[in-house]
């Protein structure tokens, strides 16, 4: 690219409209500074995703996130195969159930609307530091700003030019959507179902929307069955979709965090010279579920935070505090999920059933604590300790 190309200059660079990108750009307006976001497509767009956002969100997002909300689930139907479940209800919200494309699209107007300047339909292809700041190059022309933030996505081109030799790990999962004027049962009574018995080494969804059902399998465990068999199981298995023609469904990477010491992982990782990731981009995804969604807004809001900080203080505030908020956020949460994950997802089904059979009182109570914890009244962390408690483990110290 020729740097005699007119170059514009802005406070902040977005890269990615997605729930991360609008966020961070959304909050960095309202902060008063100047901020260019670029979109490679045009909102709304059809994004794939289950669509389903732990209700602990609506703590963090504006209050008329509602009027965007396809159903309201109070109630989870944990299975283990046609005869084996458990359903927790709650008089509270547990989950909100949304089209990725109207939710991103708000979003994306509240950043507009707070005075962030998007580009739709330009790709960014090259980032370069500079002394000052960072250039951004799309196919039309060069940008320039203090900072840069990569929210687009497990593909990142942030994450790819200015983190060279970051690799993190993605599972693979698949996801269909069954639309139609017929009314679910799980519509009628907004219900949410999570099947460990989807998938070999991890679990199937079946999601309630206003206009039909998401469906979707993730494998969570390496060298797991691929999805692809696990999708075909579970459509073909479940008695809640008997009958329904499932349309071809559509792959996509998840980028979940691994499980590890947090503070030494980040530090670099999320924030380099003058770029930063947020969201996917920067593999902020739970891993035991792999919601990402909570976290990318989450991640979207203590970027901007920092940045403000930073641009308004620079002598006694860095970029880098970005990676401590996160830290102080989500690392002992991850590290958690984690661990539970790898025991959820690395026993055999036959002993999740055992266990829902012998002890079904404790065995639900738990399901009812992670209902908990997506409505932000427990923690991954309080609920592993209550585990280790109730278990009495001889390595619990260790733990």
């Amino acid at each position: 690219m020729s740097k005699s190309l007119s170059v514009q200059q802005y406070d902040v660079i977005v890269v990615g409209m997605g729930p991360a990108g609008a966020s961070a750009a959304y909050a960095l307006s309202l902060h008063g500074l100047s901020v260019l976001a670029f979109d490679k497509q045009t909102h709304p767009r059809y994004k794939v995703c289950g669509g389903g956002l732990s209700a602990r969100i609506a703590k963090i997002l504006p209050s008329d996130f509602f009027s965007i909300v396809e159903k309201t689930v109070r109630r989870v139907q944990f299975t283990y195969g046609p005869q084996h479940s458990f359903i927790i209800e709650s008089p509270e919200p547990i989950a909100y159930m949304v089209m990725r494309q109207h939710f991103d699209h708000w979003l994306v107007d509240k950043a507009r609307q707070a005075g962030t300047v998007i580009h739709e339909n330009e790709s960014v292809v090259e980032i370069r530091d500079v002394e000052d700041g960072v250039e951004v190059f799309t196919k039309l022309k060069c940008y320039r700003s203090h900072i840069v933030i990569g929210a687009d996505g497990v593909m990142s081109v942030v994450a790819q030019q200015s983190f060279p030799g970051r690799s993190l790990r993605k599972i693979p999962a698949l996801e269909s959507e069954v639309l139609g004027d017929w009314v679910h049962p799980f519509q009628e009574n907004p219900t949410a179902l999570i099947s460990l018995q989807a998938a070999q080494k991890g679990y199937g969804w079946i999601f309630p929307k206003r206009q039909g059902l998401s469906l979707g399998v993730g494998e969570f465990v390496k060298g797991a069955k691929r999805p692809k068999q696990s999708f075909r199981d579970f459509m073909s298995h479940e008695p809640m979709l008997a009958g329904m023609k499932i349309p071809v469904p559509l792959g996509y990477q998840i980028p979940i965090a691994a499980a590890q010491d947090y503070r030494k992982a980040w530090a670099g990782s999320l924030v380099r010279g003058k770029s930063m990731l947020v969201g996917d981009a920067g593999h902020l995804v739970d891993p035991l579920l792999g919601e990402g969604i909570y976290y990318a807004v989450r991640s979207g809001q203590l970027a901007a935070k920092s940045i403000a900080a930073m641009l308004s203080n620079p002598a006694s505030c860095r970029l880098s505090d970005y990676e401590m908020m996160v830290d102080n956020e989500f690392g002992s949460e991850f590290r958690v999920a984690g661990r539970l994950g790898t025991i959820i997802y690395g026993l055999p089904r036959s002993v999740h059933r055992w266990a829902g059979q012998r002890f079904p009182g404790s065995y639900q109570r738990v399901l009812r604590r992670y209902c908990e914890v997506l409505q932000g009244t427990e923690t991954y962390q309080s609920l592993w300790a209550k585990i280790l408690q109730r278990l009495h483990w001889p390595f619990v110290q260790k733990m």
